[in-house]
Parts: C-alpha cells; structure tokens; sequence
C-alpha cells in the first residue's frame, strides 16, 4: 500500500502540496486528478522518493521511500518527460534497467518485441515522441514492478496502441496484483480503467473514494415541473451543486444517491423526473466548485 499522511512541500515559499493525505490500497488502479498545478507531479515525485517532504510521512508497504533502495527497487515510473541517456538505444536503456531491477524479465523483454515493434537499436532520441512512450512501457512494464506510477501516460500513442497498452496494464493488475497510481486530464480515460479516484486541489486532496461509491454519491437530475408553477425550490431538501434550464426542462446536479434524492423530490409532483449518472469528468467540475470551473464564453 501507499500513503502519504499530511505531506507538506514547499517551494521558494509556495506550498506544492499543503497536508496531502492519499491512501492507494494494494492491487487498485487509482486516478489521481486535479487541475494544472494542483500538485499532482510533486505527489508523484515524492512517492516514487525524489522528493523529501517537509514534513509528513511517504510510506510504501509502512516505510519511508526516500533513501530507501529496497522500497524504490518495488517501483518503476513513467514520467510525462521520460528519461534516458542522449546517446542510449532501447537495448542500452534495456541493460540500464535490468541493473536497477532484480525483478527484471528478460524474457518478457523478448515477447514484448512483437507488441512494440521498434528495432531494439534504434536510438531513443531520433525516435517521435510516441515511439519514446512505447519503449518507456516496454521497458518499465519488464521491470515486474509492484507498484507503477504513471503521469499522463498514454500521450501521444495512436488510439490502437493507447488500447494495447491498456490492455498489458490491466492484465498486470488482475495476473500479478499490481497497484497502479495513474495520473491524467483524460478523465474519459480513466473512467474506464479505475477502481479508487483522488481528488485534488491547491496541495490538497479533496475527496478520496472508490470510483463506484463517487459515481453513487452525486447525480445529475432531469425534471419538468407543471405548466405555469415555475420551478420549486428544492434547496431545502436536497443538496444542489448546479441548476441550469432550457425551455423547460430543469437540469440539476445533486449530491446524494438517485434513489435517496429521487424519493425527496417526489413530493413536488414533477411532470417528469429521470436520474443520470455523472461521468468522472462531471463530478471532477462539480466537486472542485461547478460553475467557477465551467467553460466560460467570451465575447470577442
């Protein structure tokens, strides 16, 4: 499991991360999210023990990562900005992580050259920013790592091998319990691969759930009310995020479950009253404060 409890981070006097608490559970695929600068990447910094907090704890499996060969040796991570060395060939960079990992698979290594088809001794540098992200998850997913984190991970892949690598993350995760933090704006993406989500803002996380227990705590509901009343006034019994009409349909975004706030609301008499779930992308605006996070149209 990974923790960070009450990390604070500061830098030339801005506080990165002010009292993050997050709690990855083993064998999970946990999204991170948050909008720029909210400090995810010093997050990912500090759990993979390139960070030393100022204060606050970074444990993995109930020790402190940084200095820690033996916890570092149990993570392999992909950067957006993945490194290696100027003049290294895939191969070269296969001997470099081979030194670091003792879990390396060699023969996985070899099998892997019929999903990422690039010659091993290309040179990394000449290759396009795509073909580098292949051999990133080449190379890290043949370290057998037991947790891997990854920030914007499958920018600029084609939507096939954006697919593929999917697809070998996810047979990690289910064959060997593999624990995954994955940090990225595509929240469509997520959505789909994501069993524990973390919400974060300003150094903070906001929420922390289960992705099915956040998608249960929040709805989006649809209603039209009775010719010539006008709308009611539901803040009495429900909690309302959002409220937004056209014509007359009324559309509201409430926290509770669509059961619980359906049965409050059935008491006004609506017309018509239909719950909808929310996407991750939807409760991500909502829970970081709805309007002031909607797309505002400008008049030029």
């Amino acid at each position: 499991m990974i923790e960070l409890r009450d990390v604070v981070k500061t830098f030339d006097g801005f506080r990165a991360l002010d009292g993050a608490c997050v709690t990855v559970p083993d064998g999970a695929v946990y999204g991170l999210v948050g909008p720029n600068g909210a400090g995810k990447s010093t997050i990912i910094r500090h759990i993979t023990g390139i960070y030393r907090p100022d204060s606050g704890q970074v444990l993995v499996e109930g020790e402190g990562v940084f200095e820690n060969p033996e916890r570092k040796s149990l993570i392999a991570a992909i950067p957006d900005d993945w490194y290696y060395f100027p003049s290294a060939t895939v191969r070269d960079m296969m001997r470099f992580y081979q030194g670091f990992y003792p879990a390396f698979d060699a023969a996985r290594y070899e099998r892997f050259k019929e999903v990422f088809p690039i010659p091993e001794k290309s040179v990394i540098r000449r290759l396009s920013k795509g073909m580098q992200k292949q051999v990133a998850f080449w190379l890290t997913l043949c370290c057998r790592p037991k947790y891997l984190i990854l920030d914007e991970p499958v920018d600029g892949l084609d939507p096939v091998m954006r697919r593929q690598v999917w697809s070998l993350l996810m047979a990690d995760v289910s064959e060997y319990g593999t624990t995954v933090l994955v940090s990225s704006h595509n929240l469509r993406e997520l959505e789909d691969v994501c069993d524990h989500v973390g919400i974060m803002n300003k150094g903070k996380i906001l929420l922390e759930r289960s992705l099915s227990d956040l998608q249960d705590n929040i709805v989006k509901l649809q209603a039209v009310w009775p010719e010539g009343t006008g709308a009611p006034s539901l803040s009495r019994d429900v909690e309302i995020l959002h409220t937004s009409q056209v014509g007359r349909v009324y559309t509201y975004i409430v926290r509770g479950s669509a059961r619980e706030v359906t049965e409050r609301l059935a008491g006004y008499r609506p017309l018509m009253m239909e719950a909808l779930p929310l996407s991750l992308e939807e409760i991500f605006i909502y829970e970081l404060g709805g309007e002031q996070y909607a797309v505002k149209e400008i008049v030029l």
